[in-house]
């Protein structure tokens, strides 16, 4: 998996954000979690158990608490610099206006896709017995509000306080507004704010750097407790969240086809030959950023024009992500499911709202980070426990291979989309966020 954060992201010369480098220690982390369930389950039988979790439990909450504090204050950034970056993009042309217009379409279809599908498949597929028992790593859920509760809460009117109580919906719509405000205004006062919010996210990623470098400890920690409550129905579930999550991804991938046929006019056995060597790439490198000049190759295979396909690709990898809503929903419906919080409408409606923001505002990040990141906003939202989140970023590197295959097909067959009705020539070199 490509664990790195590359300081001048795709689409750079649209004026991507810049971010530092960080490199997480994803394996060791899985090991953590596969020792943590194991030793747990093994201690359950004995007197140890006691002293053990008495240990573990204080270690796991401060590692968890450590990874929740940086939620709010990295969202925002990253929404500000995305979203900013976005509504300058528009003003590059009609064919950049319809390219957005698409991200947009396929990114409310995504998550619409993942609200309908992911309880048909758990109805379908229950998750194994004692699946419950990983909850036991901490996390509560929150009060499901009713319909007048629900539209209240949209605007937050102290934003401080809503921060405070992380409350993540209305947070995610102010700073969609303020990221949208901010891009109409002067340059230098633009650049000065977008600099601060870039300074932010920096700093942010450095102490979420610093944090997942003990996640495999820390999720040892946590593990040991899931392990000692659930034993090995800890691993099946894993194994079933795995599919289930791989599966709502998967109908997103195949869609992407169907975008390529029907809008780019493309038909899919020709789309599939041409898009083989950047999915190749995709699936050996977990990253859009390094598939990027493969991606550039299979548009020439199917004879997209040069412009177009130079100036859609880098910015969608910089900032469209169609699995992202998809599988991100699929995680918070998944947790939701197994810590019996009932999901109405307006938790799903809710949900599919900060999925989208969160979506086109959180850049290229690897998948730990934007794991972290985007589903917990998400899970806030629709009042699902985000405790059991620490340890499913554990296993995140599985899914990720699908998050990047779909990624990366759903880029390319935007680029035809786009070259199909495009009239103009895109502007390439339009002044953007910098």
């Amino acid at each position: 998996m490509d664990n790195s954060i590359d300081q001048r992201a795709p689409g750079s010369q649209h004026g991507a954000p810049q971010l530092i480098s960080v490199r997480i220690p994803a394996g060791w982390t899985l090991v953590g979690l596969i020792a943590g369930i194991a030793a747990g389950f093994a201690l359950s039988r004995t007197a140890a158990i006691g002293p053990a979790l008495a240990v573990a439990e204080p270690v796991g909450t401060l590692w968890l608490r450590a990874l929740q504090v940086t939620i709010v204050p990295l969202v925002a950034a990253l929404l500000v610099l995305g979203i900013a970056q976005m509504a300058q993009a528009a003003r590059a042309g009609a064919a950049a206006r319809r390219m957005l217009g698409w991200v947009f379409a396929v990114l409310l279809a995504s998550g619409t896709i993942s609200v309908l599908l992911t309880p048909l498949l758990l109805d379908l597929f229950p998750p194994p017995a004692a699946a419950a028992g990983v909850l036991s790593a901490g996390g509560t859920s929150q009060e499901v509000p009713g319909i007048a509760a629900f539209v209240e809460s949209l605007i937050a009117p102290n934003i401080v306080a809503a921060a405070a109580e992380t409350a993540m919906l209305p947070l995610t719509l102010f700073f969609a507004a303020f990221a949208l405000a901010l891009a109409g205004l002067p340059a230098d006062q633009r650049t000065l704010l977008l600099g601060v919010f870039r300074a932010l996210a920096n700093t942010m990623l450095r102490i979420i750097g610093w944090v997942l470098w003990a996640a495999p400890v820390g999720v040892f920690a946590l593990a040991l407790g899931v392990g000692a409550a659930s034993g090995g129905a800890a691993f099946a579930t894993l194994a079933h969240y795995i599919l289930i999550v791989v599966a709502v991804g998967t109908v997103v991938f195949l869609g992407a086809y169907l975008i390529a046929w029907l809008a780019g006019g493309i038909a899919p056995l020709r789309f599939a030959r041409a898009i083989i060597p950047a999915q190749s790439v995709a699936l050996s490198t977990q990253s859009s950023l390094a598939s990027l000049p493969a991606m550039l190759d299979s548009a020439g295979r199917l004879n997209l024009r040069e412009e177009t396909a130079e100036f859609v690709l880098p910015l969608a990898v910089a900032i469209f992500r169609a699995t992202s809503p998809a599988m991100n929903l699929a995680v918070a419906i998944y947790v939701a499911h197994l810590a019996g919080v009932e999901l109405t409408p307006l938790n799903l409606a809710a949900g599919v709202a900060v999925a989208f923001v969160i979506a086109i505002g959180s850049v290229s990040l690897p998948g730990t980070i934007s794991f972290v990141i985007s589903v917990g906003p998400i899970a806030l939202a629709m009042g699902a426990p985000i405790g059991p989140l620490a340890l499913l970023v554990a296993v995140e590197m599985m899914p990720d291979l699908m998050r990047t295959l779909g990624n990366v097909t759903a880029d390319v067959a935007l680029a035809a989309a786009v070259d199909r009705k495009s009239g103009e020539a895109p502007q390439p070199d339009a002044p953007l966020v910098h």
